[in-house]
């Protein structure tokens, strides 16, 4: 049996803005920010899905402006440090101050898993305004185990707490996984982290990966809530970790009551790995894809599907939103001829 301390990262108000197009109002985040902090939650993700300042035309517009409900969830976050998600490019550092006097105390300042260099003075400035500081690299699946390590260091030496790898399209199988976390343990002196997405239905046993592998941060969401089909259920994964013999902090009946009473009003379809979400797994396309490309199906009349293997045979990143409509226009075009 494990002893190992694991630190949940809850990204039901960060990930699953993305499931719910960004309508979370202000009741919404003080019930579920409130009641995963009663549930020994260590950190609250909190901000448009795509990062502070995400709420745009390209990548959908907030019901409500995150800082306002950052303000919302800062009322009943007692324990917890309330985090933001950050992407250079898209997040500013202004915002970022602003979002620390609404009561954000971390944040995760995320890049292409290839692109860490970017991070370097967004990370400092996080570290100035006295946050705790997250590197947070996208995409895993694009790069090899020793590639990524070169990039975690990069984010260690800007200054980050620990550095985390997302699995962006849950491509990765739990070898991969493994492989990955491995290669970050014998690099770094800081711990690591690992976000999971649920397409191919592995979002579970990837975070186990993960901590058998030395990770000692895994993400997840209630519900599942997320992008694609998700990410590791946080209800699950609470009484996964708690048979396996890990030290959580976390309530775990408080979490399912949670499941079952606070998100299904606010979900506004199931959880579920279907056609669209599991194609995102298999061809390793960005999860926050899933409603762009449903949206360009429906306009040029496509199959889903056959979006998303183009977009992962044109290795397209987050960030490229934009060009989702224009594969699908090309896609329309070639199947007139």
């Amino acid at each position: 049996m494990s002893e190992q301390h694991i630190h949940v990262v809850d990204t039901t108000l960060r990930d699953g803005s993305h499931a719910v197009r960004h309508s979370f109002d202000r009741e919404q985040v003080a019930a579920i920010a409130g009641g995963l902090d009663r549930c020994g939650v260590e950190f609250i993700e909190l901000s448009h899905g795509d990062g502070l300042g995400g709420s745009s035309y390209t990548y959908g517009f907030s019901k409500v402006d995150e800082l306002e409900l950052l303000k919302a969830a800062a009322e009943h976050v007692k324990n917890a440090r309330l985090t933001v998600l950050l992407l250079p490019g898209i997040g500013t550092i202004e915002r970022l101050k602003e979002a620390s006097d609404c009561g954000a105390s971390a944040v995760r300042v995320a890049t292409h898993i290839t692109e860490a260099d970017v991070s370097a003075q967004h990370i400092a400035a996080a570290k100035d305004l006295g946050m705790f500081v997250v590197g947070f690299l996208m995409l895993a699946h694009m790069s090899e185990p020793e590639a990524i390590a070169e990039e975690a260091l990069k984010m260690e030496s800007y200054g980050a707490d620990y550095v985390n790898i997302a699995d962006s399209a849950g491509y990765l199988l739990p070898e991969g996984v493994k492989l990955r976390i491995e290669a970050l343990k014998r690099a770094l002196r800081i711990p690591i982290g690992f976000h999971a997405h649920n397409n191919l239905s592995l979002a579970v046993a990837n975070s186990l990966a993960a901590i058998d592998a030395g990770a000692a941060y895994i993400d997840a969401t209630l519900c599942g809530l997320g992008a694609g089909a998700g990410n590791t259920q946080l209800e699950v994964l609470a009484g996964v970790l708690q048979r396996k013999g890990c030290e959580t902090g976390l309530d775990f009946y408080g979490l399912m009551d949670m499941a079952r009473d606070v998100m299904p009003p606010i979900m506004q379809r199931p959880q579920v790995i279907d056609t669209g979400s599991l194609m995102l797994g298999y061809s390793g396309v960005y999860s926050s894809f899933l409603l762009h490309v449903y949206n360009a199906a429906e306009r040029f009349k496509l199959e889903p599907r056959d979006i998303m293997m183009e977009l992962g045979r044109r290795k397209m990143i987050g960030g490229q939103e934009d060009m989702i409509v224009d594969v699908s226009y090309q896609l329309s075009q070639n199947r007139k001829h």
